[in-house]
């Protein structure tokens, strides 16, 4: 995975010499926790990705991202070519995340508060190698629909994984007038024994500076080896400008999230994967409410610092893991 670093960073650099329409980007979010419980807190550089993207002609294109800092790993997140013969149909096939959800499908500077959603962390979060058709249409107003199959295998485990199964993803993105997106995806993953059927719906309302969304998943495990999973992502923002300040907005928000006990799909024993083990909860029951504020300093999405408070419920005390309980977040994100 160091290679890998090191030679997206080398084309990284030398990119803007050596070829044409080519675009570097990335994302850097730092910021500093403190639990209010334990009264105890860290620093933490949560995202550093860099990515190249770029137009071979009209019709190709390509995307090579990393992450430098994923929780302290590196880990290669998009690798994948876009071919659009139309303005309405392209396809693409590589490593890329799969069309799913709404929530866990935003990147981290999309992102409205500074800890993700259930949904987008745990329950929904999919990455894969694969391919994918997307088709754009109208019937009065645009209707996005995006379908593909994937390998089941995740991001590293794939030199030698063949499969006979069948994953796939799909998702469509109804955008209605006056403001209403409604968004619809379903989705087949086998993590390990066990196939997974997980279906989502959305619903975001945005009109000017107001935005209020709220998302539905549901997980279910084949012959019964786990129960089904319910979680739920809803929250209102409302940007409010500012004039003669160093910010150019400040945007109050507000957040609930809940997730029942949920399982990964791998089968472990004394607490290490493994296949002569059977499923467990990966994530206890919980609920959360988060409120806080993002300060804009320029562009939406751009250059922001994030202030939250999130508090935890539980159904029983024992169980928050170390980083999943009652903190105070600031969280300076840029992206470029």
């Amino acid at each position: 995975m160091k290679k890998i670093a090191f030679l997206l960073l080398s084309l990284v650099a030398a990119a803007p010499m050596e070829a044409q329409n080519v675009r570097v980007g990335g994302t850097l979010r730092g910021k500093y926790e403190y639990q209010t419980h334990e009264k105890e807190g860290r620093f933490e550089v949560r995202t550093a990705r860099v990515n190249v993207s770029g137009d071979i002609n009209p019709m190709v294109s390509y995307k090579a991202e990393i992450d430098l800092c994923d929780e302290g790993s590196i880990k290669m997140l998009d690798a994948y070519t876009k071919i659009k013969p139309w303005r309405t149909l392209d396809f693409t096939i590589g490593q890329m995340r799969v069309p799913f959800t709404i929530d866990a499908h935003r990147s981290p500077h999309q992102q409205y508060f500074a800890n993700r959603s259930f949904i987008a962390k745990q329950v929904g979060n999919v990455r894969d190698v694969g391919a994918s058709l997307g088709y754009t249409f109208g019937v009065g107003f645009p209707i996005i629909v995006q379908a593909g199959m994937f390998n089941g295998s995740g991001l590293t485990n794939q030199k030698d994984f063949w499969t006979h199964q069948v994953n796939f993803s799909a998702k469509a993105q109804f955008l209605l007038p006056f403001g209403l997106d409604v968004v619809l995806s379903a989705q087949k993953v086998k993590p390990d024994a066990a196939t997974v059927m997980m279906y989502d719906a959305g619903l975001t309302y945005h009109r000017r500076g107001f935005i209020a969304e709220a998302e539905y998943l549901y997980k279910h495990y084949a012959d019964g080896a786990f129960h089904p999973v319910h979680a739920f992502n809803g929250f209102v923002s409302y940007d409010i400008p500012l004039r003669k300040c160093l910010f150019t907005k400040v945007s109050p928000l507000v957040r609930y999230d809940y997730m029942s006990d949920h399982s990964d799909g791998k089968r472990y024993l004394d607490d290490k994967a493994n296949t002569a083990g059977q499923l467990i909860i990966n994530d206890y029951k919980r609920s959360r409410i988060t409120a806080g504020a993002t300060l804009s300093f320029d562009k939406p999405f751009v250059s922001e610092i994030r202030v939250n408070y999130e508090k935890y419920l539980y159904r029983h005390d024992p169980l928050p893991k170390v980083s999943e309980r009652d903190k105070i977040v600031v969280e300076f994100m840029t992206h470029f």
